[in-house]
């Protein structure tokens, strides 16, 4: 009876494991919003890693996590590292590519909770008076983040940030530079 038990725990084991292995590897998150500011405006909060934590949706839910920055103060090159409770982990993230009021793209570097490393990209169109904001995050699962994938909606869960951190800079953006609307 015990050999039957253990050859089904095995079977269900190899099973999860097959549909764990043929999940997809890539993925892929992106919100967008419409800001009444002008790409200019809303590039300088994003440009600017040492601007981050006045829109941040992670930068709130830990207040006491430590932050260092490195290299230029923004633009290709500017670091932003941090390390926090477990709702934000540890980790780095790096410009690699800014083109002034129209894109910003980061690598980020994750160390804790689980070790991945995902590119990141804001884009600005203007759209008449109105600029849309598009915040996009793209990379790899390995097998722990396709099991993971499995049992969580990564998309809700990460997108939900990405929402609240576009409505703060939103607010942010539209205070210091708003566009009359026509």
């Amino acid at each position: 009876m015990l050999i039957y038990i253990l050859i089904g725990v095995a079977a269900l084991l190899a099973i999860l494991v097959a549909v764990i292995a043929t999940r997809p590897s890539d993925f892929r998150v992106s919100r967008s919003a419409t800001f009444h500011a002008a790409p200019s405006a809303i590039f300088e909060h994003v440009n600017s890693l040492r601007n981050w934590k006045a829109w941040s949706p992670w930068a709130k839910l830990d207040p006491n996590a430590t932050e260092t920055h490195s290299g230029p103060a923004s633009g290709v090159g500017s670091s932003f590292a941090w390390a926090g409770n477990n709702k934000v982990g540890e980790g780095k993230m790096t410009v690699i590519e800014s083109q002034p009021g129209a894109l910003v793209r980061l690598r980020i570097e994750f160390l804790k909770p689980m070790k991945a490393t995902n590119t990141a990209e804001f884009s600005f169109l203007p759209q008449g008076t109105r600029t849309l904001v598009t915040w996009s995050m793209w990379g790899k699962n390995n097998f722990a983040g396709k099991a993971f994938g499995l049992f969580v909606n990564c998309d809700r869960m990460i997108g939900t940030d990405f929402e609240k951190g576009l409505a703060s800079l939103k607010s942010i953006s539209e205070q210091r530079d708003p566009v009359p609307t026509a």
